[in-house]
């Protein structure tokens, strides 16, 4: 009887450990999340060249299929040896009504400068410039400098030229009130670390806009997006289109990059 008991008992507890083995092999081993600040950073790293660049902006904007304004800006850029953030001049060149205007980002400052008035005037990263394309989308900015990024998810996403893209998806929260949006999603290409789509939002939670980079062409040392689709958040048929030209490294006075210098300023 008390033999049968203790045969009994062996053989549940072989049966318990048996179950407790099977469960543990259908845990997955821990996983490590990739270090999104640093995809953030390496994406930034395609768009802007780490040495001191100009570059020709095109917008274009277009209603339900319509062009219907477009801007030309030369753009200089130079990382702040500091911070690392862009500090930027933007002068523009066309239409001629606005041609010789200037808009430069200086830290976190962001001043516009009309020849005729020969007065600068204070601006916010978030007001609109082109359609649907704002200040703080034509200046150059290193997003893993203003934004805090976590790892959301792999996926799959369409680009801007129709093609499957397998992307990292990052969340980006605003570090400072300054920056352009409060709350950015972004999808980076496993292995390439190209940007290849963003959605932007605005601190209710509203989708402001969203955006496609496309047509990559190597430029100054590595394949650089020259082309950025922005698709109003509201409107689908309402479309901006940033194109890039003329990229060239060259150097970018410091005195360029200051609010006095302003009205001394001379296009090349």
């Amino acid at each position: 009887m008390f033999e049968r008991l203790r045969l009994h008992r062996r053989r549940a507890l072989a049966r318990l450990a048996a179950f407790a083995l099977c469960g543990m092999a259908a845990v997955p081993a821990a996983f490590a999340a990739p270090d999104a600040q640093a995809l953030l950073a390496a994406s930034d790293a395609v768009r802007n060249p780490s040495r001191p660049f100009s570059v020709t902006v095109n917008l274009l904007e277009y209603r339900n299929a319509r062009q219907t304004d477009n801007n030309t800006l030369s753009v200089y850029s130079k990382a702040d040896p500091n911070g690392g953030q862009f500090n930027t001049l933007i002068r523009f060149v066309a239409p001629q009504r606005d041609a010789n205007k200037l808009l430069l980002k200086n830290g976190n400052d962001l001043w516009f400068y009309d020849p005729a008035s020969q007065a600068s005037i204070r601006l916010s990263p978030q007001q609109r410039l082109l359609g649907q394309a704002s200040n703080g989308d034509v200046v150059t900015a290193n997003l893993a400098r203003d934004y805090q990024a976590s790892w959301l998810a792999e996926e799959d996403v369409v680009d801007g030229e129709r093609t499957t893209r397998h992307c990292h998806k990052l969340g980006l929260a605003a570090s400072s009130p300054d920056v352009t949006y409060h709350r950015v999603e972004m999808w980076i290409e496993v292995g390439s670390a190209r940007p290849v789509k963003a959605r932007f939002f605005a601190q209710s939670g509203h989708l402001l806009k969203t955006a496609f980079y496309r047509k990559f062409q190597p430029q100054l040392g590595r394949e650089r997006p020259t082309e950025v689709v922005i698709i109003d958040g509201l409107d689908p048929a309402w479309v901006t289109v940033m194109r890039y030209s003329d990229w060239a490294l060259r150097e970018v006075p410091d005195a360029w990059l200051q609010r006095d210098f302003l009205p001394r300023f001379k296009p090349e």
